[in-house]
């Protein structure tokens, strides 16, 4: 009698044969050591992050408190009393309060950073996952998206509640710009500013005549003439401009690029923050370091140009920032009237006191430390003895 082979035998490659097996586990193990990580790593991730409900509650008070206190009191107490106290959002409020979150805004995506560069290996985790077959590099790429999906969002939500007060309980767009002692009409271009002040001499003459205080742009002790306003026409719409965007609540377009700059911030502090924690392994010292680096080292730089170390005070990725930093935040400065919004804390663009380095340099900089330090975070994991 002939025998028939069962189609089970060792032979055949269906799912539950031992080649079948084979080439599941040979995908398995590719996935375990591919450098790429896949979702379900990146998930687990964010929910160790999250669960840590002392960082969450730091971070949260960091990026969000400021701009709910203060624009909740300012409603408040506008509501129960608008003519003692005024609208709840104004352009000074809106500059300081960025300023502000971009402050704490950059300490909050650090210390996540840095907790989360150091957590496997403060938790004694590290060996485990290791032991698993899992890349290393995914292990470490994971980081990156998980916590910015934490920051990212509430320092969104933060800004997009400072723009809804801004723009709809805020003060109304002046009509007239006040510079020095004089007001120009608001909304001139260069050629309809020039004409404006050859027809207006008296007026002219109030906003450009050199007083004893700080002066906003060119001025002179004598009379404003046709020839003053043409020789220094460039100037004065330089001014003016920079004087209209401190008086006007941001446009639309200016609340994107003001959004898209702070966005930018929070993911620099939170890369480097991530790959000074994983390069030192100990997340109270990264953290310190990325503190004094925001509130120490580069107001610093950003005041005075040291001889013969201009180039290397350009090096720091704050001084990139703060020349980056967008016109609405940072358009008073020195010699305008006023602290200007780039004093409202440590830095800014308002006391930026060295030249500015050029375009291609800035993004240079900026760059270098976003690829500089996950490269950097990356290679002491991936060598770090489990």
């Amino acid at each position: 009698m002939t025998e028939v082979s069962s189609p089970a035998g060792p032979s055949t490659s269906a799912a539950g044969s031992p080649a079948g097996n084979d080439r599941a586990g040979n995908a398995v193990l590719r996935r375990l050591g591919s450098g790429i990580p896949t979702w379900g790593l990146i998930a687990t991730k964010f929910l160790e992050l999250r669960k840590r409900w002392g960082l969450m509650v730091a971070i949260v008070v960091l990026a969000m408190a400021l701009p709910v206190l203060v624009l909740g009191f300012r409603l408040i107490f506008h509501a129960v009393d608008p003519k003692t106290y005024g609208p709840a959002g104004s352009p000074d409020i809106f500059s300081g309060l960025v300023n502000a979150m971009a402050e704490f805004g950059f300490i909050a995506a650090a210390t996540l950073g840095t907790a989360a560069g150091t957590t496997d290996l403060t938790d004694g985790m590290f060996r485990h996952l290791v032991v698993t077959g899992r890349s290393r590099l995914a292990l470490y790429l994971a980081r990156i998206p998980s916590g910015l999906a934490i920051v990212l969002p509430l320092v969104g939500v933060a800004f997009a509640m400072v723009c809804l007060v801004t723009s709809y309980a805020g003060t109304p767009q002046p009509t007239t710009i006040a510079i020095n002692s004089g007001s120009v009409p608001a909304g001139l271009d260069q050629a309809q500013l020039d004409t404006w002040l050859g027809q207006h001499p008296q007026q002219a003459a109030a906003v450009f005549q050199c007083g004893p205080g700080p002066q906003s742009g060119p001025c002179t002790t004598g009379a404003v003439t046709p020839a003053f306003v043409q020789q220094h026409s460039g100037a004065i719409f330089s001014s003016y401009t920079a004087d209209e965007l401190t008086q006007e609540n941001p446009a639309i377009n200016e609340m994107i690029k003001i959004g898209l700059w702070l966005e930018l911030v929070i993911v620099v502090a939170f890369l480097v923050g991530l790959g000074l924690g994983s390069l030192l392994g100990q997340r109270t010292v990264a953290t310190i370091l990325m503190i004094a680096l925001e509130i120490i080292v580069t107001p610093i730089l950003a005041r005075t140009a040291i001889p013969y170390f201009l180039d290397g005070q350009r090096l720091v990725v704050g001084i990139a920032l703060d020349q980056l930093r967008p016109a609405g935040l940072g358009a008073a400065g020195a010699g305008g009237p006023g602290p200007g919004p780039g004093h409202i804390l440590f830095g800014g663009r308002g006391v930026l006191g060295i030249p500015p380095m050029p375009t291609w340099a800035m993004i240079a900089v900026i760059v270098g430390w976003i690829v500089g330090w996950s490269v950097i975070g990356a290679w002491r994991m991936m060598t770090r003895d489990a």
